[in-house]
């Protein structure tokens, strides 16, 4: 009778089964490592865009928190002109001593320009403002001109200037008090009578 030994088949299959079973479980645990690693790097990306898109939110606050106060700025410092100019239209209506010319001044005065300092030097006049752009500065300066009050209107100084976190222009002129024009009598204006009655009968 012939004898066969298949300890070493069964051997060799069982060591076969057992590095087919060892691929597997290394295959799972890098599969796992790989999907764990994906959803890591997913999640560290998604923090890092909420981060930036934080920090780009606090800057545009930041930002608007700055116009809002540039503006509350502008405001009262409109309000401020606006009594100013209160007080010269009242002045214009009692024609109490220069309001007259100070009355075609404020009225010279164009929108988005200020006034912030008036000087007087015999008929010579200097002021000092500032402005949003260029355009309102020569607008002013023709304003002045045409008034009749005024003459020789000259630009002295334009420099950009920062002010309540607007960009805009400040400015100096000068100009001279325009002399009065004789009435149909050939007498000067209000000659003979006390300044504070010019122009009365």
């Amino acid at each position: 009778m012939i004898r066969i030994n298949l300890l070493p088949l069964r051997a060799s299959k069982k060591k076969e089964t057992v590095r087919q079973q060892i691929s597997i479980l290394v295959l799972s645990v890098v599969g796992v490592l790989v999907v764990a690693g994906a959803l890591y790097f997913l999640t560290v990306t998604k923090i890092a865009t909420a981060k930036q898109q934080i920090d780009s939110d606090e800057n545009e606050l930041k930002a608007l928190k700055s116009k809002i106060g540039a503006i509350d700025n502008l405001k009262k410092l409109q309000a401020e002109v606006k009594k100013k100019l209160d007080v010269l239209n009242q002045l214009r209506k009692e024609k109490i001593g220069p309001a007259n010319r100070l009355a075609a001044l404020s009225d010279a005065v164009p929108e988005k320009l200020w006034l912030t300092r008036y000087t007087e030097n015999g008929p010579n006049v200097t002021v000092s403002g500032m402005a949003f752009s260029e355009d309102l500065i020569a607008q002013f300066m023709r304003n002045l001109q045409n008034s009749g009050a005024f003459s020789n209107v000259e630009l002295q100084v334009s420099e950009q200037a920062e002010f309540g976190g607007v960009k805009g222009k400040k400015f100096d002129l000068s100009f001279v008090i325009a002399t009065k024009k004789p009435d149909t009598n050939g007498k000067p204006e209000g000659a003979g009578k006390p300044e504070g009655n010019a122009g009365k009968p």
